[in-house]
């Protein structure tokens, strides 16, 4: 996810910084749409690149209990099946039996 993160904003960024070298310096020799590619291209690497390490480092460890729980109340139901939904639902009606 990093690295297509990562790419999006590399190539939109190469495609502002190359065209403004382009309009201040001129083309060169090998012409606007490859030396504007090649802007392009090389920040996309960059940025991706760094995103994606970035990604590697945060996701690297497992996720304490109380913190994977605290993510499974907060997935949208969509996302779970049915049996874990209604587990979830028998679970919150018995608690408020209790507590009345």
């Amino acid at each position: 996810m990093g690295a297509m993160m990562g790419a999006g904003v590399g190539l939109t960024i190469g495609f502002i910084f190359g065209s403004y070298s382009i309009i201040r310096g001129g083309s060169g020799p090998r012409g606007f749409i490859v030396t504007l590619s090649q802007y392009m291209l090389s920040s996309a690497a960059t940025f991706s690149f760094f995103l994606a390490i970035g990604s590697v480092i945060r996701n690297d460890s497992i996720l304490p209990p109380r913190m994977e729980a605290a993510r499974l109340q907060l997935l949208s139901p969509a996302i779970r099946s049915r049996e874990e939904g209604a587990a979830l639902i028998k679970a919150r009606w018995e608690t408020e039996k209790r507590q009345h």
